[in-house]
């Protein structure tokens, strides 16, 4: 039986094999309905061949988004095992933190700047589907005013060439026949321009929702592992800290905050920050082990108190039965 390990990352395959079950509905839909699409995508090819064209893109930008999210679980469950994988790309940040730090264990801040920095990251990678799905819908609109435009001129035209005056109800029933089929011809173009924009907007739409569902849940799995090495104690340091070891982390953090205010962008600035930062780090965790320290010998003492007391107790009561006998 394999052991289940919660904090382990899932894998988004599901989401991706979704996406790739719902086209294949839509493209035998479509398969079924080839005459007919046919027939709709001759009325304006130009603009339908638009649409169709920014529907490719979304759909593979679709699949970029979810694919994208299989290095990152990858090398985060690699990191965890203890062993090498890729290089990750929208957690590069995170992989440069614990290469500096000496330990896993982050603080609550740093945990909640990282989560929010990779947040920022996965919203703005749907920033282009979102727009593209916007875009389909205003092509097909698009579509509909300009065959709507042309009906009107063309309705216009038939009208003003028709001549009721001269008798012959043939010749203007014929004129009349011959005149609509312009209108009609815009009509065509409006609403088949609606119909590939509105169905490409569907279509899309579903990519991008499960994009969305699939980033959503890696975000959520990630910040479960992150909040198990969380080390929620350290934002608490400075103020338990006693005596001497609070004034050293009180000029750190002065040095600390003069160098932020003066260095701007200088790299070099940049390193000694980080630099400092991990010997801030060090002094904390250098507190805590002497600290633990002092509390366990406090504690040994106290029991060999105890342990010396039932001695002697033992020892006078011992000498009081002496005594009597």
């Amino acid at each position: 039986m394999l052991n289940y390990d919660p904090h382990r990352l899932s894998s988004p395959q599901v989401f991706l094999l979704t996406m790739i079950i719902f086209l294949a509905i839509v493209a035998f839909i479509a398969a079924i309905l080839t005459r007919q699409i046919s027939s709709a995508f001759g009325t304006n090819p130009g603009l339908n061949g638009l649409i169709i064209g920014v529907l490719v893109v979304g759909i593979g930008l679709a699949f970029v988004q979810v694919g994208r999210l299989f290095r990152e679980v990858r090398w985060v469950n690699s990191f965890r095992a203890g062993s090498e994988a890729a290089n990750p790309v929208l957690l590069a940040p995170m992989k440069a933190m614990l290469g500096r730090s000496a330990s896993m264990a982050f603080s609550t801040s740093s945990m909640r700047t990282m989560l929010d920095s990779i947040a920022t990251r996965l919203d703005e990678s749907r920033d282009v589907s979102r727009y593209l799905v916007g875009l389909l819908v205003f092509l097909g609109l698009l579509g509909t005013f300009w065959g709507l435009l042309g009906t009107i001129g063309s309705i216009g035209e038939t009208i003003q060439s028709l001549d009721p005056g001269s008798g012959d109800a043939s010749a203007v029933l014929e004129s009349l026949k011959a005149g609509l089929a312009a209108p009609l011809q815009g009509m065509g173009t409006a609403f088949s321009s609606s119909l590939f924009g509105l169905a490409g907007s569907l279509v899309l739409g579903f990519l991008d929702l499960q994009a969305g569902r699939a980033q959503t849940r890696f975000y959520t799995e990630l910040e479960n592992w992150l909040s198990s090495v969380t080390d929620l104690s350290s934002d608490m340091v400075v103020a338990d800290a006693k005596n001497g070891s609070s004034d050293e982390i009180r000029v750190l953090s002065e040095r600390l905050r003069n160098m932020q205010e003066q260095g701007g962008s200088n790299p070099r600035v940049a390193a000694a920050m980080a630099n400092l930062a991990d010997g801030i780090s060090g002094l904390v965790k250098n507190m805590r082990s002497e600290q633990q320290i002092m509390r366990d010998w406090v504690e040994a003492q106290s029991d060999e108190q105890k342990a010396m007391r039932n001695t002697l107790e033992k020892i006078a009561d011992a000498l009081k039965k002496e005594g009597v006998h």
